[in-house]
């Protein structure tokens, strides 16, 4: 089904961007992973790490800080300093009160590294946060982020291959490719990621493109009205991730929202109602996953939801219900939840794609007049002490 189109009418159609830059994914998470071991890149994210900070801070808008949600947790088990994810929007209006104390490192993460909000919260940074170092990691060569701090000492920037600056509306390759340009962080520990990880992660992509996506599509041919996402810890992040793609790719059409699994029973499960698709990532590690499917009982027994689409390893046969799509992953021993949230995102992103072209809509250019690719500007209006 992915394929069964020539070029030209998947333009026709407007989806020719957005189908190439999902399917394209597994080659560049390659590419990344290269770059991550070049002399260049592994300089770059020495001296960011030089000396150890002791806060790490990650920002961007939109995806971006979605992708600082997965990498918080892998980060700060595995440099031993504590992480989060905090807001571009809310550093630029709250920094006093949101950021910790320096010295620290702030990632920001960014596609064009254009929105208002990335070179505003560097440059009030700089000034207002001196103990603060930067680090900026973005999939375009000519942004802001990349090209407008060149002669500043405490930013570093590292630019990801050109192929993962997407063109579409919505990011798919460049959030899976700006979250593994963070996971470069952690090279020079116990906890950096190796090939086999990467080759896992890109097995399962293939797998789901190959495999699934007939059903990932049947899935979203039904009379979805409302879709909730679930996810734990740096899985948490892909669901909050899962839940902006359908939001952003059907115009609101399908109203969205992203939880933890065991999050959803105190209120939220009132969110779930016959027309709702529940979208289960599981979590890599055992012991969690064993809450994980205990709240996935819990909606079968109450027969709550529409269907369930479950993603992840050694899932359980009686946590499916009929008309349920499991999609099972293979395991990586070293680095496993690095294919566990790539393969979540990636089936996501499909998900999301197919009920666009479900309701008439344009893929590459979803919300047209509503959304755009950057952010228009807006007055930055500063702060006060």
């Amino acid at each position: 089904m992915l394929h069964e189109k020539p070029v030209e009418a998947r333009q026709a159609a407007g989806y020719a961007d957005t189908l190439r830059e999902i399917l394209q994914q597994p080659g560049t998470w390659q590419d990344t992973f290269d770059l991550l071991h070049g002399t260049v890149a592994q300089q770059r994210l020495a001296k960011a790490l030089d000396p150890r900070p002791a806060h790490i801070v990650l920002t961007g808008s939109g995806s971006s800080i979605y992708i600082g949600e997965c990498l918080a947790p892998l980060l700060q088990s595995g440099l031993g300093v504590p992480v989060q994810a905090i807001a571009a929007g809310t550093l630029l209006t709250h920094w006093r009160s949101v950021l910790p104390p320096g010295p620290g490192l702030l990632i920001s993460l960014a596609r064009s590294g254009d929105s208002p909000e990335s070179a505003a919260v560097v440059n009030t940074l700089l000034a207002e946060a001196p103990a603060w170092r930067h680090l900026a990691i973005t999939c375009n060569a000519d942004g802001k982020l990349a090209t407008q701090y060149r002669n500043e000492p405490r930013v570093t920037a590292l630019v990801l291959d050109e192929r993962t600056n997407d063109r579409s509306l919505v990011m798919t390759s460049s959030f899976t490719n700006l979250l593994l340009g963070g996971l470069g962080l952690l090279q020079s520990t116990r906890a950096g990621i190796v090939q086999s990880a990467v080759e896992a992660a890109a097995a399962n992509a293939q797998n789901i493109f190959d495999s699934h996506s007939d059903a990932i599509a049947a899935l979203a041919e039904r009379d979805m009205r409302s879709a909730v996402y679930l996810g734990s810890g740096p899985m948490f992040g892909a669901a909050r991730e899962g839940a902006l793609k359908m939001l952003e790719m059907t115009g609101g059409k399908v109203i969205t929202m992203a939880e933890t699994f065991l999050g959803l029973r105190h209120g939220p499960m009132s969110f779930v109602h016959p027309q709702t698709l529940i979208v289960a990532l599981l979590s890599a590690d055992a012991a969690v996953r064993r809450y994980e499917c205990d709240l996935l009982r819990e909606l079968s027994r109450k027969q709550l939801g529409m269907a369930k689409l479950i993603v992840g390893h050694d899932i359980p046969a009686d946590v499916l219900a009929a008309g349920d799509v499991a999609i099972e992953t293979s395991a990586s021993v070293s680095n496993p939840d690095v294919p566990a949230v790539l393969a979540g995102v990636t089936v996501t992103q499909l998900l999301a794609f197919f009920r666009c072209l479900q309701l008439g809509g344009k893929p590459d250019t979803p919300s047209e007049g509503v959304l755009t690719r950057v952010v228009e500007d807006f007055a930055l209006h500063g702060t006060t002490p």
